[in-house]
């Protein structure tokens, strides 16, 4: 690879960056807090999908440091090998004084990248980033084992939002209350990738994920029946699903494949499933699992039906909320066959059971907290809760034969509590 090119690369790709800070809207992410970057001496590997911000995370957690940076997401670097990289550090060094952090954006990119971090880290402050969960995860994790952290960063939370809208609230006003409703049906058609404002970006996220992280680097011999299969997957967000149904949907003749494709857009972030709660962990394995889509905006963009599921896309936000919050979560069915959304758990113990009700008329009451109670029960549980839209308040219920104290709580103002 020729210095004059990477050097090229460097300084246009620093500015590009710097750019941004200066001309575009920078919010900090929550996520930051968790992370002290002065006592921090493991590789940061921080990992998700495209254009969610990983890059900008990087920046913010260095603004006041030192750092080298480069992009391995950029044709020029298509030639790029593991042997090039001492021929960067030369450039780094040329370019810059006293470095102390390096950052190697969307660098599984490169080919054997990890045989470098593992010999590079030994006294260097290193972030990586990749869209990419397993290739970090597993690959880091065999050759880095107690010396990397992974951070694994999504859109904006709705609490994110509302900062980069400059929006500061009372959630005791009456006023802020019905501004932050509007804001949150904003929140739910455009998501939360940060740069979904601009026209056609939420598309373009998408098809790049689908045809640059997946179908250029991944052996996909039916490449349409994949495409159907991830707009199909997507439009069954907060469903459960079977191989078995899938397989005919889209007319592939093995299960085996359907796995596989849901192993692939998880990997890139697109979607994330939940198993079944069990105290057996066989039964999490064979039991159907539950879908949830990365961003309400691509469900919107995908299936283009939000008014008519937004019972199923509050769920989908409050499963992605609990994710940012590195809950251990399960959907659950009682031995009558009712379903609750989530089981949280922490340790070996339930720790939470939460319905998601967008309605709360007196059939759907009725068999939403029918589940809960039977849960409870059966669970050991007594922290219930229901996310509603617009009901708020703690009930004392019994109803056959089960009692239970349940709070009901709308879903913004859950989301601006965590």
């Amino acid at each position: 690879m020729d210095k004059e090119i990477l050097k090229r690369v460097v300084v246009e790709q620093r500015e590009t960056i710097e750019g941004k800070f200066r001309e575009e809207k920078i919010i900090e992410r929550e996520i930051q807090k968790e992370i002290d970057i002065e006592k921090t001496k493991q590789v940061l590997a921080i990992t998700g999908a495209r254009r969610s911000g990983k890059s900008i995370l990087a920046h913010l957690l260095l603004r006041d440091k030192d750092y080298a940076y480069i992009n391995f997401d950029d044709e020029r670097l298509e030639d790029f090998k593991a042997r090039d990289f001492d021929k960067l550090l030369e450039v780094f060094y040329e370019l810059y004084n006293g470095i102390e952090w390096f950052i190697f954006d969307e660098i599984h990119n490169v080919p054997k990248w990890e045989l470098f971090v593992t010999r590079f880290h030994e006294g260097h402050r290193i972030i990586i980033t990749g869209s990419n969960s397993r290739l970090l995860a597993t690959e880091l994790s065999y050759r880095l084992t107690g010396r990397h952290i992974d951070i694994k960063l999504l859109p904006f939370s709705f609490r994110e939002f509302l900062r980069f809208r400059n929006f500061e609230y009372n959630i005791y006003l009456t006023e802020d209350i019905a501004r932050i409703r509007r804001f949150l049906d904003e929140y739910i058609k455009r998501g939360g990738f940060p740069e979904a404002d601009q026209m056609g970006v939420v598309a373009t996220i998408y098809n790049d994920i689908i045809n640059k992280d997946i179908l250029l680097r991944k052996n996909i011999k039916f490449r349409r029946s994949f495409k159907e299969f991830a707009k199909l997957i997507i439009s069954n967000f907060s469903s459960k699903i079977t191989y078995s149904s899938l397989k005919k949907q889209i007319g592939v003749k093995s299960e085996n494949t359907i796995r596989n494709y849901l192993d692939l857009i998880e990997e890139v972030f697109l979607v994330f499933s939940i198993p079944k709660f069990s105290f057996k962990l066989k039964e999490h394995m064979k039991e159907k699992k539950k879908v949830y889509a990365i961003d309400t905006g691509l469900i919107n963009y995908i299936s283009f039906k939000i008014s008519r599921n937004i019972g199923r896309i509050y769920e989908n936000i409050v499963a992605l909320e609990l994710l940012r919050k590195n809950k251990e979560i399960y959907y659950f069915e009682t031995k009558e066959g009712y379903e609750v959304d989530f089981v949280v758990k922490e340790g070996l113990k339930v720790k939470e059971l939460i319905q998601v009700c967008y309605e709360i008329d007196e059939n759907v009451r009725k068999r939403e907290l029918r589940a809960l109670l039977h849960a409870s029960k059966q669970l050991k549980c007594k922290n219930l809760l229901v996310i509603t839209d617009d009901y708020e308040g703690l009930e004392e219920i019994e109803w056959f034969g089960i009692k239970g104290e349940i709070r009901f709580v709308p879903l913004w103002r859950w989301l601006l509590s965590l």
